[in-house]
């Protein structure tokens, strides 16, 4: 199924009655909304105005539209900002980031959590049980722009607590971290500061529990706004957009409180970003690389427990990459047949229109600013025809698993060893050597069962945990292990077996 995204804000009321036919007219399902109107449904404190999106969901489901709603604490109002001034990040140099952008505030802010659980409450309490809202997407792109790690009081305070949890005795943390090195030693959990402005780096033990740390913060905030959404809004569906090539959080923990993840798909430019060569570059300019959509719909497949949407697909240029070329002809349609091909429920473009206005008014729509068709509102228009005329089969198991690990990524960006080193670069070159294989491939987690895989590829475990040992002892296909496996302690020290580790049970070295 096909579907949009919408911002009905941005436009005159007179043309939302006309977008939606066409909507309808063009094919499409489901469109979202509202992900980041907090000042239009709150423009002062405890004013609501629900009257412009009461409208805007009665028509869109006039002409038989479903919508996912999305919960709007992506963008805090400027009235919330200088209420809070400390729900406001810090980054890594110490630095204030300000109001006036997006995902402008500190997942660990009390302050902020509470008024993020307001928000949704009185969304939920309004839309919970509207037949036109299908489910609900949580905030938007989580850690976009660097906001997972935040370095402010807030964080400070909140760490301190997880260390406490995590260890129970400050000197089970001083055995962990291996503080006797640089008299390093602390005499109580308060004592701990964030890991950063240090004069030489910081403790590598410290930084990896900071980076867990913040990763569950991320989950934990997200989790606040799904029991919300499961208390009020009974059957509708709950999922986040997460991005492309992006390790700061663990989405497979994440998605445990997910119905289902969903992704957001810019080929060209991820492309732009990769470490390529100017050649390569050059000749994926205009389609991506063969493999970079495939990459992400297997691993969010695999994160959404085997369900994903696509709920951005890119219809033409894009605003943020260093270069931004129009896509080739034919591409929109074939990213969205390769989505679908890899267990895609939805691919939703975005976005209906270009803004003319503000940040994202170089990043193409389906149509253009004046409401003409662009290129890609004939592509998906032909996708949605094909759609007519062909039952998609359902999603079966890959002959391949590959394991995929977060904390992996978070253990090299500390300790590379070599400045060319990256974890992502690493699991892609595997992932894309398999495809030229032609095998199918499924991403799985440290620890998920291996059964029924002919081949499980471990571009790299580095801290190798019992579970997931158990799950490689009792896989039943060829295990093939990855350069740097089994090389950590989950304290992050160097095993006293010495590496591989665990796997020694595995790899007799």
């Amino acid at each position: 199924m096909l579907g949009v995204c919408y911002y009905p804000e941005h436009w005159p009321k007179a043309r939302w009655k006309e977008d939606a036919r066409r909507m309808r007219e063009l094919g499409l399902a489901y469109v979202r909304i509202g992900e980041f109107a907090w000042a239009l449904l709150e423009p002062a404190p405890g004013r609501p105005e629900w009257g412009w999106l009461d409208e805007a969901l009665a028509t869109l489901a006039g002409e038989g539209l479903e919508v996912v709603l999305g919960t709007p604490t992506a963008t805090p109002p400027k009235w919330l900002v200088d209420r809070y001034p400390e729900i406001l990040p810090v980054d890594k140099e110490g630095r204030r980031r300000n109001f006036g952008g997006r995902r402008h505030y500190c997942f660990s802010s009390p302050a902020y959590r509470e008024e993020a659980r307001r928000i949704v409450t009185l969304l939920a309490e309004r839309y919970g049980n509207h037949p036109a809202v299908a489910g609900f997407q949580t905030d938007n792109e989580y850690g976009c722009h660097g906001t997972v790690r935040c370095y402010c009081p807030r964080c400070r305070e909140a760490f301190q607590g997880w260390l406490a949890r995590r260890y129970g005795e400050v000197e089970a943390l001083n055995e962990a971290w291996g503080t006797a090195f640089w008299s390093q030693r602390y005499r109580d959990f308060a004592e701990v500061e964030l890991p950063h402005l240090t004069v030489a780096e910081p403790n590598p033990s410290h930084l990896l529990d900071y980076y867990r740390f913040a990763s569950d913060q991320v989950r934990a905030f997200n989790r606040l706004q799904v029991e919300v959404l499961r208390a009020l809004a009974p059957g509708k569906f709950v999922t986040h957009n997460f991005m492309g090539f992006f390790t700061d959080l663990d989405p497979f923990a994440l998605a445990e409180d997910l119905d289902f993840a969903s992704w957001d798909s810019y080929p060209l430019g991820f492309t732009d970003l990769m470490p390529l060569s100017q050649e390569e570059k050059a000749r994926w300019a205009r389609t991506g690389h063969p493999d970079v959509a495939a990459f992400h719909h297997d691993l969010y497949r695999g994160v959404g427990r085997g369900r994903f949407w696509v709920m951005e697909q890119q219809p033409g240029p894009v605003n943020w990459a260093p270069h931004n070329p129009s896509p080739a002809p034919g591409m929109v349609r074939l990213w969205t047949w390769e989505a679908l091909a890899h267990g895609a429920e939805v691919v939703a473009y975005f976005r209906w229109r270009q803004v003319p206005f503000a940040q994202e008014q170089m990043h193409a729509g389906l149509h253009r600013p004046d409401g003409a068709p662009d290129q890609g509102f004939f592509e998906a228009r032909r996708v949605a025809e094909e759609l007519t005329a062909l039952a998609l089969p359902p999603v079966a198991q890959a002959p391949v698993a590959l394991v995929y690990d977060p904390e992996a990524a978070w253990v090299y960006e500390i300790q590379p060893q070599g400045a060319e080193w990256s974890y992502l670069d690493l699991v892609y070159l595997f992932y894309s050597a398999l495809r030229r294989l032609g095998l199918d491939v499924d991403f799985v987690p440290p620890g998920a069962s291996l059964k029924g895989y002919a081949l499980i590829v471990v571009p790299s475990l580095p801290i190798v945990r019992g579970e997931a040992l158990k799950a490689f002892q009792e896989a039943e296909g060829l295990v093939l292990f990855g350069p740097r496996s089994g090389s950590k302690t989950e304290t992050f020290q160097i095993p006293k077996e010495l590496p591989p580790g665990p796997l020694q049970a595995l790899l007799p070295l």
